[in-house]
């Protein structure tokens, strides 16, 4: 029984010893030897043939790598050092395997699929696979381009950003102080064409910059941005509903977009940007590594153009480049930039006041809201030239920000009708109004607003009089405020009280003359008494 077990083995691994294996064995393979693993015991150990393992470790050699120069190529890069050239036996794998790449790229377009594919597959090669073969030899060519999972992107749907881990740095000229700098890496999903950019940090002011920048250079907008769980990003992780930064939601909501964090120690959640990560290291970070830069913008300027290259290099499977693939299928597929750039806006909170304003301590200064909301707790977001006042998640003021500091910016529909005398009301517009009608009238209520009452009831009375004028005329007015001047009354009730009665249009002469006594032969008159 042992001899024929040996033999079954032996013969499965002579079986194996003419075929490839996955690039994963590979990796092991090779991980094993770099360990000190003999060729009989990795052999045994991963149930391939001695010869297979021989060959593999020989071309390891003959390329001259280290074990941790090949952990840093990727599946695509270590696939095309140990892959075998050999024509495939059946024509119709052959066919097939030249048509995938096609496949791929088409599945990632809306409403296209694989049977859809197949039947273009057998038009063009009516002796072909059929749609179960197609299927299988498919799923197998995908798993060799992503061995872990192969996960086909929508066009338009995603968007990975990241950071690298390693960073760049750049000199201050007048301290010769090398500073570090972040990182920025995104990534398309379908197209995979890829951004990068250096900023100061990671902080929200910088992350939201580049999230800009990275949608200004796609000139389009993903259905969904998916980012780590930097603080910047996620306020608190959650494996179902993690809680967007506001800063974040902000951008999010004025994109149109949504934000779809990964789940916090699944890097799979983002293979494709870790996977651009390291890329990134090989083809930017490398040849950048003996320059020196003094400012950002320099350092940015280095890394576009070596960016430049890696988008307009040819993948290796799809033998397209990352740029012309999202020329065909994606940049139609990117919803509309707003005609306005995103300005990244700053929160703050506080509680509306008694007289319907709110607080902005950065500025020092006081913003008016709905005097519904007097006492509420509200939250402030504001730009450069803007500031939004919510209460919960509704927004209900928008003013134009002022920088003048112990200020008040106040709109008048915001505060109650019983204050709205003081802020729109003074004494010099109340006399200004009253001098178009008359200097008596001026003279009246000059004499109104000098009377030790409170202001507001000044205003009112003085409204009052002065609105007389659409009713009666303004000659009328300014008799009547004459007469009460005469009379020294300054209120709103004897001027009524005067046009009411007409005194305002009985003239003091008429008065004497109806006054005169008249003639009459029992009146004895003055010289009477002489």
């Amino acid at each position: 029984m042992v001899f024929k077990t040996y033999q079954k083995v032996s013969l499965a691994k002579n079986k194996m010893a003419n075929h490839k294996i996955d690039m994963l064995q590979i990796k092991q393979l090779l991980r094993l030897h770099s360990n000190g693993e003999s060729k009989l015991s990795i052999s045994n150990r991963l149930g391939l043939s001695r010869n297979t393992v021989r060959k593999y470790i020989g071309l390891f050699h003959a390329y001259q790598l280290t074990f941790d120069e090949l952990s840093d190529l990727s599946i695509e890069e270590v696939e095309d050092l140990f892959e075998t050239r050999e024509l495939l036996p059946d024509s119709r794998e052959s066919v097939a395997k030249n048509f995938f790449p096609y496949v791929s790229k088409e599945l990632k377009k809306t409403g296209v699929t694989r049977y859809l594919l197949w039947q273009e597959y057998k038009e063009k090669y009516p002796e072909g696979y059929s749609y179960a073969q197609f299927c299988h030899h498919y799923r197998s060519w995908s798993l060799r381009i992503t061995p872990s999972y192969h996960m086909e992107h929508k066009v338009g749907d995603k968007m990975f950003v990241d950071y690298t881990g390693k960073k760049l740095s750049i000199i201050d000229r007048n301290t010769g102080e090398i500073q570090e700098v972040e990182v920025f890496v995104s990534i398309l999903g379908s197209s995979r064409l890829t951004y990068v950019e250096a900023s100061l940090s990671q902080k929200k002011g910088d992350f939201i910059a580049s999230l800009v920048n990275t949608l200004v250079f796609y000139a389009g907008v993903p259905a969904a941005i998916v980012p780590d769980n930097l603080k910047s990003a996620v306020k608190k992780s959650h494996r179902y509903e993690p809680e967007i930064a506001d800063s974040l939601q902000d951008f999010a909501l004025y994109h149109n977009t949504t934000i779809l964090p990964a789940r916090a120690y699944h890097p799979k959640d983002k293979a494709l940007v870790e996977n651009a990560v390291k890329i990134v290291y090989r083809r930017i970070f490398a040849p950048l590594r003996n320059k020196q830069f003094f400012d950002l913008k320099s350092l940015n300027e280095a890394i576009f153009e070596l960016l430049e290259i890696h988008n307009n290099q040819p993948l290796k499977k799809e033998k397209i480049s990352r740029r012309a693939l999202f020329e065909e299928i994606e940049r139609s597929e990117l919803m509309p930039l707003p005609e306005i750039r995103y300005q990244p806006k700053d929160f703050s909170r506080g509680t509306v006041q008694k007289n319907s304003h709110v607080y902005l301590g950065k500025d020092k200064h006081y913003y008016s809201v709905p005097f519904a909301y007097i006492g509420k707790k509200v939250q402030l977001m504001y730009s450069q030239n803007v500031v939004e006042i919510y209460h919960k998640e509704r927004r209900i003021a928008f003013h134009e920000r002022i920088y003048a500091k112990h200020s008040y910016t106040t709109k008048k529909e915001h505060i109650p009708s019983s204050y709205q005398y003081l802020s729109e009301w003074n004494p010099n517009k109340f006399i200004s109004w009253a001098r178009t009608i008359g200097e008596h009238t001026e003279h009246y209520i000059a004499k109104v607003l000098e009377k030790k009452q409170h202001p507001e009831q000044s205003y009112k009375s003085c409204t009052g009089i002065l609105s007389l004028a659409k009713k009666v005329g303004e000659i009328r007015l300014e008799n009547a405020c004459k007469r009460a001047a005469d009379y020294g009354k300054y209120n709103y009730k004897s001027i009524l009280d005067i046009i009411n009665k007409g005194l305002d249009q009985f003239h003091e002469d008429d008065f004497y003359q109806e006054n005169k006594l008249p003639k009459h032969r029992n009146i004895r008159g003055g010289k009477y008494y002489e």
